[in-house]
């Protein structure tokens, strides 16, 4: 079956801090250092996620969904400012221009209100606007964000070793303090053809967006290094790939990873950022869960200190889907990020700089 590869994480989670490169740890590597170079895609066993933890998710999050857009605006994201946490409704957020038909809640690294990233109104940084109906979400949130974060880290050891680097180069040199982003999506069923028109009323739709799309989120790559995804039994997701898109399974107690622009950037095209997108045909609401485990904030972006037996070509500007360079830019990952993000809710961050 034409899927992305499916990896069993189990040594590198299993792993202790210093402990010898085992075998068990090095064939798990190549595995990955094959689905970066190939697909950008993988889906992950033995993570060791209590099953418990995205149940009690799961069932917080429809909870939350299933109010009005009334109470649920209560934590709405203008409230968060450049914060950028909080919910929004369907259309509200863009994907290649186009509004996205899905809501969600947005959350990140909770951060007290007198911590000094806050008190500095670096953007992207603050406490977290979770909803008093259900007051589980928020714990729940924050439970899911710890065991997913770890998760990212093994990934990240493992690419380390396939890339020829000590397995903690990653927790050293960029992600010692990782920019963690957590999005909770609920997608409205749609049956329409993807070029279609709207129908003449839909409940769903943004104010803003007049035709809707059906996709629930359009063709696009993600910005940083990985996104750890899990997902309800709806499926949706798919994945371009040579010769046309791929649908990607939805299985219980299996995460997908996908590479994003950063990490293509930085191994020089070796590991690639795939196109991607969603639509939700299954009738019913399709939650997702991606968490986005990319670099320190102040972290600096350069090439990798690595070289590759049998490098890939990097890819050219014109063959992505945006037309843009991710190996063009010099900075912060911070600063790369707050451009990026700036794009997607622009009335949001109309008052942070370009």
């Amino acid at each position: 079956m034409n899927v992305p590869p499916l990896v069993d994480i189990g040594p590198l989670m299993s792993a202790s801090h210093g402990s010898p490169v085992s075998p068990a740890r090095r064939q798990v590597s190549d595995a990955l250092n094959e689905a970066c170079g190939t697909w950008g895609f993988f889906r992950i066993t033995g993570h060791g996620i209590d099953p418990a933890l995205l149940r009690n998710l799961d069932g917080q999050a429809r909870n939350f969904f299933a109010r009005s857009d009334e109470e649920k605006s209560q934590v709405a994201m203008a409230k968060a400012g450049s914060a950028w946490r909080g919910w929004f409704p369907v259309g509200a957020e863009l994907t290649s221009g186009r509004p996205d038909r899905k809501e969600g809640l947005y959350i990140g690294t909770e951060l007290p209100s007198d911590d000094p990233r806050v008190l500095a109104q670096l953007p992207l940084h603050g406490p977290n606007l979770f909803p008093d109906h259900p007051d589980g979400l928020g714990p729940a949130a924050i439970d899911w964000m710890e065991a997913v974060t770890e998760v990212g880290h093994a990934i990240m050891s493992g690419l380390a070793i396939a890339l020829g680097l000590d397995p903690h180069w990653f927790a050293t040199h960029l992600t010692a303090d990782p920019t963690v982003l957590f999005r909770i999506f609920r997608y409205p069923p749609d049956t329409r053809p993807p070029d279609g028109p709207a129908p003449a009323t839909d409940a769903d739709a943004h104010p803003n967006a007049a035709t809707p799309p059906a996709w629930g989120v359009a063709e696009h790559t993600d910005y940083g290094l990985l996104t750890l995804l899990a997902q309800d039994d709806n499926g949706g997701l798919e994945v371009r790939v040579a010769d046309g898109w791929v649908k990607v399974p939805a299985e219980p107690g299996v995460m997908v990873c996908n590479l994003g622009d950063m990490l293509e950037a930085i191994t020089a095209g070796r590991y690639r950022s795939t196109l991607h997108r969603v639509r939700n045909t299954s009738g019913r609401s399709r939650l997702s869960f991606p968490l986005f485990f990319d670099p320190s904030w102040d972290a600096q972006v350069r090439p990798l200190p690595i070289t590759a037996d049998d490098p890939a070509t990097p890819p050219t500007t014109s063959a992505r889907w945006d037309g843009a360079d991710p190996a063009a830019w010099s900075g912060t990952y911070g600063q790369y990020l707050t451009a990026k993000v700036a794009r997607v809710f622009p009335e949001l961050f109309s008052s942070v700089g370009p």
